[in-house]
């Protein structure tokens, strides 16, 4: 902090001396230059009575004649100008005539003279200084570069609680034990028990890992560090490890406290994994979180708390009782898990009175925490750009679609034909969807175009589901292929519009066969061997464990199941070709079609 205030005030000197010099220069009044006579003309003007009037400066003389005119001209060092005169000749009548006028130095002229005999000095020395500053700096930045960066935010007034946290209640469950602990340890250390030396938060992407560790913290109101694992490591090797152990000194000088390590898996993979084998900076810093974390003492009220979306490329020392004893899983939330979650980002926003919560949580089946306060915020920026107070359902409804499939493209312009391919290509997806008795509902058909999607049809579950049963993956794959087979029944043509779900079609299909076992030929066998690098994290291929007649017969099997799944959509669609018509005029008409308005067609 000392050095940036002398660098900042001696630049602010510099400007201030320049500033005075330059406004001392514009504001002295601009003098044209008198002509310079000797001292002994000055004399000699003096005897002839053409003087009135001498003015001294220090050695500098002014001349004023009769005539007004001006004359300047330099006397001897330590000699009055009478003196001076009388020497040359001039009478005493002649002196007496003459009016003398002595003039003090300028003190702006003294100051000005000493500045400009200081200023290169001072600048000189300042220059000098801050070298010398800068080279301390750099020294002291060398020694601090195996410092801990983590930040320190303390309990004393906590930001983020349990209330803030919704739609994971059993992880709740789980860490209100570490709060218990960090606020009354001997509860526990009487009866022999030791608090978990590490927890472990595993979810996927947006589940609220990150929020749950803040509110362990904001809940037990002690110091709580955060830092992430890519901050540990550097290019040089060993500062990592530095890093660790200082983080961990500075816990134990503010215990009780928890310290979170967000990403931990940047630090924490397999040791020797990885494309050319070990990668030395990575594996010490790994190695040093292993120490500190299995050195505590028992008495020490350290927690950890490290949160990854991947735990299966974590080395097995670092997940081993001991180190991080408990794994606290945050899953997608269910339906009232959304509701909680929906309640705690609508807390403080004015909300219209026809918004029905659970109604937005059965539209919403697999959003995370992180996709439903996106929503809301979409829901509220949709609101202003409409001028209302209040949020309505209708925002809502839409701030869902723009999260599932993006906003509206409304520029986008497509041809009559095009949008009648279109109409009829969604029209056979909902029809099929319909008919179906495994498929979901249909919530909403539009031939708008939203994102990548030339048109799209919502379909949603009315309750969460965890298992899925071969009639549904089936029913599922007519859906996905009643667009194609609309399109070739109509214009007995198809387009590049199905590429999408042919895409998906396929992917299913294959799991079906390979993954789930729900081949009739082939049988309740798994096929293929998925290999991935742990030090990428990433699927690079699928190791064959079957021959290549398996190959085949998988081939054959996910072509039989694609096609069964199409002739079946066909046939809908060919028994129901009125209805298919009328759907795809209606969408022709109106461009969307909402749940209720979909369902009193077929009433």
């Amino acid at each position: 902090m000392g050095s940036g205030w002398f660098k900042g005030g001696f630049m602010w000197l510099l400007i201030a001396v320049a500033a005075a010099v330059v406004l001392f220069t514009i504001l002295s009044p601009s003098r044209e230059p008198l002509p310079s006579i000797s001292i002994d003309q000055v004399a000699s003007e003096a005897k002839e009575g053409r003087i009135r009037k001498i003015t001294v400066s220090g050695d500098d003389l002014t001349i004023e004649r009769v005539d007004r005119t001006k004359a300047t001209s330099r006397k001897e060092r330590n000699v009055g100008i009478v003196e001076t005169l009388r020497d040359l000749g001039v009478s005493e009548e002649k002196i007496e005539e003459i009016r003398f006028e002595i003039e003090g130095p300028s003190e702006w002229g003294n100051w000005l003279g000493l500045l400009s005999g200081l200023l290169p000095a001072i600048f000189v020395g300042g220059l000098l200084l801050l070298m010398m500053r800068q080279a301390q700096s750099s020294n002291s930045q060398a020694l601090s570069f195996g410092r801990s960066r983590a930040r320190l935010f303390t309990g004393d007034k906590p930001t983020v609680t349990f209330d803030d946290v919704a739609g994971v209640d059993e992880a709740k469950e789980e860490l209100q034990e570490v709060v218990e602990f960090l606020k009354d340890p001997s509860r526990f250390t009487a009866l022999g028990a030791r608090i978990p030396k590490g927890v472990l938060l595993v979810g996927a992407p947006g589940t609220g890992k990150t929020l749950m560790a803040r509110a362990v913290a904001g809940e037990a109101g002690v110091p709580f560090f955060s830092i992430s694992g890519s901050e540990f490591v550097e290019m040089f090797v060993g500062v990592g490890a530095s890093r660790v152990r200082d983080l961990f000194n500075q816990a134990k000088r503010n215990v009780p406290c928890i310290v979170f390590i967000d990403e931990i898996d940047a630090v924490g993979r397999h040791r020797g994994a990885g494309l050319g084998g070990s990668h030395d900076e990575r594996e010490q810093t790994l190695n040093q979180i292993l120490v500190e974390m299995d050195g505590f003492d028992t008495d020490t009220n350290i927690i950890v708390i490290a949160a990854t979306n991947r735990p299966d490329i974590l080395d097995p020392a670092l997940l081993r009782p001991g180190r991080f004893d408990r794994r606290v899983v945050l899953d997608i939330p269910d339906m009232n898990g959304r509701k909680a979650i929906l309640e705690v980002h609508t807390r403080g926003k004015p909300l219209d009175k026809d918004v029905d919560l659970m109604r937005l949580a059965k539209q919403t089946p697999g959003f995370t925490g992180a996709d439903i306060e996106n929503m809301v915020n979409e829901a509220a920026i949709l609101a202003a750009r409409r001028n209302k107070k209040t949020i309505g359902m209708a925002e809502l409804e839409e701030a869902i679609e723009r999260v599932i499939a993006g906003p509206e493209r409304k520029s986008r312009l497509i041809s009559e034909e095009e949008k009648r391919i279109i109409a009829y290509h969604e029209a056979g997806h909902a029809l099929v969807i319909k008919m179906l008795p495994h498929c979901d509902p249909v919530h909403k058909v539009s031939i708008m175009s939203r994102g990548m999607a030339l048109g799209y049809t919502l379909h949603m579950p009315e309750s969460d589901r965890y298992l899925q049963p071969r009639a549904k993956f089936m029913d599922e794959l007519s859906g996905l292929l009643a667009g194609r087979a609309a399109e070739e029944l109509i214009f007995g043509d198809v387009t590049t519009g199905a590429g999408s779900d042919l895409e998906q079609a396929t992917r299913l299909a294959r799991k079906m066969v390979c993954e789930y076992g729900m081949s009739e030929k082939l049988g309740p066998l798994t096929y293929g061997h998925k290999e991935e690098l742990v030090f990428l994290g990433k699927e690079i291929g699928e190791q064959r464990n079957y021959s290549e007649q398996i190959a085949y017969q998988i081939d054959q099997e996910v072509r039989n199941i694609i096609t069964q799944a199409y002739d079946r959509a066909m046939e809908i669609l060919k028994a129901h070709k009125d209805k298919l018509v009328e759907i795809a005029e209606r969408l022709i008409e109106k461009e969307t079609l909402e749940g209720e308005e979909f369902e009193a067609m077929f009433n």
